[in-house]
């Protein structure tokens, strides 16, 4: 899926429509954020040497997550609404000019809740993983 494609799924818009690139394979969505060095989030983390936030890295993942839920006709018009965060580890920083590469599951589901697991890598370098959990808010 290209941008536009995300954008029939996601509710997210610029500035925080964070996935450029995405596509499922076997269960398992795989989507993409190259990191400019513009963002509105590297100008104040940190002037001199840019890091994206890690609450923006999560962010990443969890739209990337999103994805999956796009075949199911049931969630059609839903929008995803996080509910926790669990298990957060950064192993490596993503500055600008990195292209993030996540990987995201559905771990299970009950009712309108949904649990996930993600890592996010850098050329193949693991950078960030966490479990998260959402609500599909109609």
């Amino acid at each position: 899926m290209n941008q536009e494609q995300i954008k029939q799924i996601l509710p997210h818009r610029d500035n925080m429509l964070l996935v450029q690139e995405a596509e499922v394979i076997d269960g398992v969505a795989h989507a993409k954020y190259h990191v400019s060095g513009e963002e509105f989030f590297l100008k104040g983390h940190f002037p001199g040497n840019p890091v994206v936030p890690g609450v923006i890295l999560c962010e990443m993942m969890a739209q990337g997550a999103a994805v999956l839920l796009a075949g199911d006709e049931a969630n059609q018009g839903a929008t995803p609404m996080f509910t926790s965060l669990d298990k957060v580890r950064f192993k490596n920083p993503v500055k600008p000019g990195d292209t993030l590469e996540s990987e995201s599951t559905i771990i299970k589901s009950k009712g309108p809740f949904y649990w996930c697991s993600a890592k996010g890598f850098v050329r193949g370098k693991l950078c960030v993983t966490a479990e998260f959990s959402f609500a599909l808010v109609k």
